[in-house]
């Protein structure tokens, strides 16, 4: 059997920065303890990446093709188990890049490509969370006044959009560990669709409470 070619040094630097902006910040985190980490030169990782701002702009247009083809599948959801899951899967999304959203008012601060991109970002989010609502009253799952439809995507995304904040906040040495990360990323799923409740058919609403109950537990204790 022929050997795996071995990963580019280009790619293994992407995936060590990743996962070190995501332990410990994107600005804790210096060109030389990437280089440290993979036991290269910092010579050589600026050979392919001459700036930190060009490692982060790497890493935002993997996440930003990765969302658009994710936000697509916002145009199939017909039922709360359907969201839950659209949901759940942009979540993992989210967190799989999370120090763009813990670190963003700063990223967006000093990174101008990023600043305009976000603005991409937000819009194309709100308007997956507006077909997915169109897709669920034309099923018969919610009934919401035309008029309430815009707010209530904002407000789906600005939950979506801050929840990891919101966790780190709450507990900033554990809510974003490997061993929590899970958790965190159920509750948010969670508190996002239940700004559906109101509108929720009854069987759909008593469905909702059965998914949160089996992925979440009877408690949710992120109140």
């Amino acid at each position: 059997m022929a050997k795996k070619a071995p990963r580019r040094t280009a790619e293994r630097i992407l995936e060590a920065a990743l996962d070190l902006f995501n332990r410990f910040g994107e600005p804790n985190v210096s060109t030389t303890l990437i280089s440290a980490e993979l036991g290269i030169s910092p010579g050589n990782l600026y050979y392919h990446y001459p700036a930190k701002d060009e490692l982060i702009n790497s890493l935002f247009d993997r996440y930003e093709k990765a969302l658009g083809e994710l936000l697509n599948a916002s145009d199939g959801v017909r039922n709360v188990e359907d969201a839950w899951f659209f949901m759940h899967s942009l979540f993992e999304l989210i967190c799989q890049y999370r120090f763009l959203y813990r670190d963003l008012n700063d990223l967006l601060s000093k990174n101008r490509r990023l600043e305009t991109h976000f603005q991409w970002v937000l819009k194309n989010k709100t308007r997956a969370v507006r077909a997915l609502l169109d897709g669920m009253s034309r099923a018969g799952a919610i009934r919401m006044d035309a008029r309430e439809v815009q707010a209530t995507a904002t407000s789906m995304v600005v939950v979506l959009t801050y929840w990891l904040n919101f966790e780190y906040v709450r507990d900033p040495r554990n809510a974003l560990e490997p061993a929590n990360a899970q958790a965190a990323l159920l509750r948010g799923a969670h508190h996002v669709l239940n700004l559906l409740v109101p509108y929720l058919e009854t069987g759909q609403r008593t469905h909702l409470q059965a998914l949160v109950n089996a992925y979440n537990g009877p408690a949710d204790h992120a109140g």
